[in-house]
């Protein structure tokens, strides 16, 4: 179906009203018909003589994954047509503002460009868990609603690891846009997850700086230098880009799928929370490398060759996010010492598993106290201090451990919403003594996150806590 479709025209039991895109694979129409209770988009590819041999691949891709695919970060699908007598995809139209508005008003601010990225990281996320990869991440593929989720669209060329990759076996070239393909994807790699992340990355570069890192290469030589080229670090061009910023999008552009986030729950974690992101010399960089490191780059990409990727969930899972909950309100060290044990068994387990201390601390008033030591922001560093206190004796490096203090009067429920927002895989937490003068009745802190967390929950009982001692309902040995 090449010629495009008039409004008034029908298609099956969808009347067309009005041609919303006409991209280079397929048109896109605002359509009306039978009530999904939500607004209607069609996909009709474009098929005929001239027309490229990916759109009818594309379209059978994206048939089979969009079906597959649940949840508020990808359009709802409704059905699809015969690909040979009737090719079309209806699915939700999805109401919000391209990523791409965001570049025509030059570069964005830092806290909008770290939100922006968070909500795209945990979409990506979000699509990884259920096999899928995108691979084709770029800021025309991206929308966001208006309460701020961004959806992803157009899953054309994207690979899922319970259906055969019919491009992979179609096509014998680099498949996607240019400026957004990853290292690995130039030479043939479609089922890493991390591909996904690159592209992220240098969608970011791009709304920082208005610029592209690789440029937009036309030729599979031009696209084979991004396995050497050294990009221009984005605060050379936009000198008001924080250091902590940078050192994230630096990190997602890395030649080697290694170097980058292990997971884009990683990422998003370091989106929302940028005064945990460890600068090293990737975020202070201000010029290209030198010659002789481009030249070393460039020897090393002539041999290279991306290790095999095991299904997206099963890179995942090497990769987890773990929360202890610590109480720093009380030194109790046998549960503080039990929690460590719990903990260092958690991180044994995977070398890219990242740890979030954090303790909940009641409300505090924005006016603090009578003295200086009693000012709010002086208990918040004092709690710190104390989540990194018991945190030495793991010696972690930087950039697997992050410290964080709540202020909820709710502690069980800040615990809770931490780790849906951050994506936690697991919780290590306190339990009570058996023996807590109504504990069968009253719901304690560790109880209600076990009830209510929506992932692993680890309960931590350490010797020696007895009831009616100061730690008996407190996870990590105290009010959290």
């Amino acid at each position: 179906m090449a010629r495009p479709l008039e409004p008034g025209a029908r298609v099956g039991n969808y009347r067309i009203e009005s041609c919303a895109h006409a991209g280079s694979m397929a048109m896109l129409y605002r359509v009306s018909g039978p009530d999904a209770g939500f607004p209607l988009l069609m996909k009709v590819p474009r098929f005929g003589h001239g027309e490229a041999t990916e759109s009818i691949v594309g379209f059978e891709v994206e048939q089979m994954i969009l079906a597959a695919l649940k949840g508020p970060h990808v359009p709802r699908f409704v059905e699809a047509g015969d690909l040979i007598d009737d090719p079309h995809i209806v699915m939700e139209w999805v109401d919000g503002r391209c990523l791409a508005e965001w570049s025509g008003d030059g570069p964005v601010p830092a806290n909008e460009l770290a939100r922006l990225g968070a909500a795209l990281a945990t979409a990506a996320h979000s699509l990884h868990l259920q096999e899928a990869i995108h691979l084709d991440i770029k800021p025309l593929n991206v929308m966001i609603r208006p309460g701020g989720e961004a959806v992803l669209v157009d899953f054309g060329l994207s690979h899922h690891a319970h259906f055969p990759d019919l491009l992979a076996e179609e096509m014998r070239r680099p498949i996607g846009s240019p400026p957004y393909l990853a290292p690995e994807q130039v030479v043939g790699v479609r089922c890493d997850p991390r591909s996904d992340i690159f592209s992220i990355g240098v969608a970011l570069y791009e709304l920082a700086t208005g610029k592209l890192p690789f440029g937009a290469p036309e030729t599979l030589a031009g696209m084979r230098r991004r396995l050497w080229a050294d990009p221009v670090p984005p605060r050379a061009l936009t000198p008001a880009l924080p250091e902590w910023l940078q050192e994230i999008i630096l990190r997602c552009i890395e030649v080697d799928p290694v170097r980058r986030y292990p997971s884009a729950a990683h990422l998003a974690f370091d989106l929302t929370h940028p005064e945990q992101v460890t600068i090293t010399e990737r975020g202070r960089r201000t010029r290209t490398l030198g010659f002789s490191k481009r030249f070393k780059r460039w020897l090393r990409a002539a041999g290279w060759e991306p290790g095999p990727c095991p299904p997206p969930t099963t890179q995942l899972a090497q990769a987890p996010i773990v929360l202890v909950a610590v109480a720093t309100r009380h030194t109790n060290e046998a549960q503080f010492s039990a929690l460590r044990a719990a903990v260092r068994q958690a991180l044994a387990l995977e070398e890219e598993t990242r740890l979030a201390c954090v303790t909940v601390i009641r409300p505090l008033s924005v006016m603090g106290g009578a003295t200086e030591e009693e000012s709010a922001s002086a208990i918040h560093l004092r709690h710190q201090v104390q989540l990194r206190h018991w945190a030495e004796p793991l010696r972690l490096s930087q950039e697997r451990v992050s410290f964080h203090v709540l202020e909820a009067a709710d502690t069980a429920e800040a615990l809770v919403d931490y780790a849906i927002v951050n994506h936690v895989n697991t919780i290590v937490i306190g339990a009570p003594p058996p023996d807590m003068p109504g504990s069968r009745v009253i719901s304690t802190v560790a109880t209600r996150v076990v009830a209510e967390a929506p992932c692993t929950v680890t309960v931590v009982r350490a010797p020696g806590i007895t009831a009616g001692s100061p730690q008996a309902d407190t996870p990590g040995g105290g009010a959290v």
